[in-house]
Parts: structure tokens; sequence; C-alpha cells
């Protein structure tokens, strides 16, 4: 039932109105004669062929985007135990896992917050992304104060380096996806070729039986416009919307594992 309902998903308004307009163009090259046996592997060569590539591409990108945010991940629970666990015994200052942990919350948010705003807005949430970044630095520093070995703290601004990098490597991937002019492509001809195939379809109902013409102009509808549906779906993992898309909202998830 689930990949029913997933199924059903894809069929949405456009996939509707394009196959109400391949069966329009079938009736009216049926009933003006514009028959013609168009060739069927042109659609594999003109259309498959990119949108698997685009589809394929934006599958890369989700991937690259889950496998750099786990690493962010990682890294912050790193820097937690090491507020935790390096000061020595017996310090008396304030509580500088609970900072961290503080600072997680906050940096988890609003990395979400980032990601899941308009691009209008965004140069707010980068600011606050970079402000907890700056913090998390000054966190460092207090440890220093504290004795910790330069050594360790090396490490810890190497976590935040490898943080801010992960973080830099998902903004990509958000403002540069699949070239422009590839899903232009894939979403006009998508789109237009089961209208433009109406005289294939004609040719079928005259050749075998009325109903078959009918039945292959919705089924190449469905096809080809759920596969411009899929594409866009995959185009922005970040954006919730999609099933494929990643999974963001993990700060509650995390704040119960960092004790």
């Amino acid at each position: 039932m689930r990949n029913i309902h997933q199924f059903l998903r894809l069929i949405d308004l456009r996939t509707i109105s394009v196959t109400i307009l391949a069966v329009i163009s079938t009736y009216a090259c049926k009933r003006f004669n514009l028959v013609a046996d168009m060739p069927s592997g042109l659609i594999g060569i003109a259309i498959i062929f990119p949108i698997v590539f685009s589809i394929n591409a934006a599958y890369r990108r989700r991937e690259e985007a889950l496998k750099y945010y786990a690493s962010l991940k990682a890294h912050a629970v790193s820097l937690f135990y090491a507020h935790r666990d390096w000061v020595p015994v017996g310090d008396d200052g304030p509580d500088d896992a609970q900072r961290m942990r503080s600072l997680i919350d906050r940096l988890l948010t609003s990395i979400m917050g980032y990601f899941l705003t308009k691009d209008n807005i965004k140069n707010q949430e980068l600011e606050d992304v970079y402000s907890v970044f700056s913090e998390i630095s000054q966190s460092h520093e207090i440890l220093r104060d504290k004795k910790i070995p330069a050594n360790e703290i090396s490490r810890a601004n190497q976590y935040l380096r490898a943080m801010i990098i992960e973080f830099e490597r998902m903004k990509n991937i958000l403002f540069y996806r699949t070239p422009i002019s590839i899903r232009s492509y894939s979403f006009v001809f998508l789109n237009s070729f089961p209208i433009l195939y109406g005289p294939y379809f004609a040719h079928l109902s005259s050749k075998y039986y009325e109903a078959l013409g009918y039945m292959i102009a919705v089924l190449y509808s469905l096809v080809l416009v759920s596969l411009d549906n899929i594409q866009e779906d995959l185009e922005d993992p970040f954006d919730s919307y999609g099933p494929d898309d990643m999974h963001m909202d993990v700060i509650d998830e995390y704040m119960k594992i960092l004790n």
C-alpha cells in the first residue's frame, strides 16, 4: 500500500492535464485522418536518456548531502565529548559540556532553518549558522584557559573546520543543481511528447482497435510526466517535500544522546 500511495503522489494536476491533452490530440488526429506510424524509439533517445541522467545526478547529490550532514553531526558529537571529558576533574567553572550541548542544539536548528527558508531571507539564516560556529571557536578558547593541552585544542579546531567545510559543501549542493539546460529540455519534451504523438496513437486506434490508441496515450502521459515529477522531487533534497528528501529535524534525537 505504501508503494501505491507514493505512486499516486506523482499524479498531479500537470499529469492529468497532459493526459487529457494527449487524448484530445489522439481524437483530433483520428477525426481528421492525421495518422502516422511514428518511431517509438525516438522517445528512448530524445527523452529517456536525458531524464535518467537528470534523476541519477539528483540522486547522487542527495547521497552526497547525506554524507556531508552525517560528517557534520559526527564532528559536533565529538566536540561535545571533548568538552565533557577533557576538562580536569575538580574544575569548578561553568559546565563546558552543557555549553557545547546548547551550541549543538542551536547549530542543528540554524542549519535546518537555513536549508528550509526561502532564498530572500537566507542571508540572515546564514549569519545565524556562522554565529554559532564563532561561539564554538570561542568555547575552545575557554578550554585553552583551563589548561587543556594545545594539541587537543588544535584537534578540536580541526573538528570545527571540518564542520564548516561540510556545511559549505551542503550549500553548494543546494545552489548548484542539475544543469538548467537539461532540466528545461526534459521538462518541455516530457510534457509535450504525449501530445505531439497524437498521430501515432491515432494510427494504433485505426490499425488495431479503437481503445488501444487512447490507452497508450494515457500510459505514455503517465510514464513521462511521472518521470519529470520524480526528477523534480529529487532536485532539492533539503525541502522536505518528497519522501526521498533528507530528514533534518534531528535536534531532539541528538539532544537525548548528548549527556
